[in-house]
């Protein structure tokens, strides 16, 4: 996923560039306002700062809308309850105050893409099938073979394993994988996600198809 970080705050970019690029996006930096709109192209999702020093970012949330339906969470420091209206009459899809937890921002991005209908994952329209070695997996069907014989799976240990499997060895991070599956995240979630994974290794015979990446999430292996 794209996004294009408009923030002229170098500490704040320096930061959080990198804490995204972690957890697999691949991230744009720009520092003012002026250019942002040429930067829209293969752009997922826009976060934008609205005390940018050339411009209003209110308007240029407004000038971003009218050019292009890329989805837009603005991530500022005014945390007023008019300034978030006015940041969402704008064209906003969400709104966090800064400080706020990166784990938050990311759950946020995928919830705002998954209310919009975008493809990330089993929010989308689910008609791909996917194989890795003996393991199938049929998004539309919702079913999963290994060795031509069906396992049975939950309806959130499906959703994980799709995700995972959808992701194509790029790691899924644990915020991700709670923001869509579960659609939150609590003291206990990254409990419960283990338990799923766990669960999902044992009822497919293959414990080392899902990788764990300590501390950011999970990724596919060659089975």
């Amino acid at each position: 996923m794209r996004v294009l970080l408009v923030e002229d705050d170098d500490r704040v970019a320096e930061a959080l560039v990198p804490a995204l690029t972690r957890r697999g996006f691949t991230v744009d930096r720009q520092a003012t306002g002026r250019g942002t709109l040429d930067r829209l192209t293969g752009v997922d999702v826009v976060l934008l700062d609205l005390g940018l020093p050339d411009v209003d970012g209110v308007t240029l949330c407004r000038h971003i809308r009218a050019a292009s339906d890329v989805a837009i969470i603005v991530v500022s420091a005014r945390g007023e309850i008019d300034d978030r209206i006015l940041g969402l009459h704008a064209g906003a899809d969400d709104y966090l105050v800064k400080p706020y937890d990166v784990g938050e921002l990311v759950a946020r991005v995928h919830a705002v893409r998954r209310r919009r209908g975008d493809p990330v994952g089993v929010g989308g329209t689910g008609t791909e099938v996917f194989e890795v070695a003996d393991v199938r997996v049929d998004l539309g069907r919702h079913e999963v073979t290994v060795a031509g014989e069906p396992v049975g799976l939950s309806r959130k240990e499906f959703q994980v394993l799709a995700l995972v499997v959808a992701a194509g060895g790029a790691v899924c991070t644990r915020e991700r994988i709670l923001a869509e599956v579960w659609g939150r995240t609590w003291a206990g979630a990254n409990r419960t996600l283990d338990v799923h994974v766990a669960t999902l290794r044992t009822k497919l015979g293959r414990p080392s198809l899902l990788e764990t990446v300590r501390g950011v999430g999970y990724r596919l292996s060659g089975g």
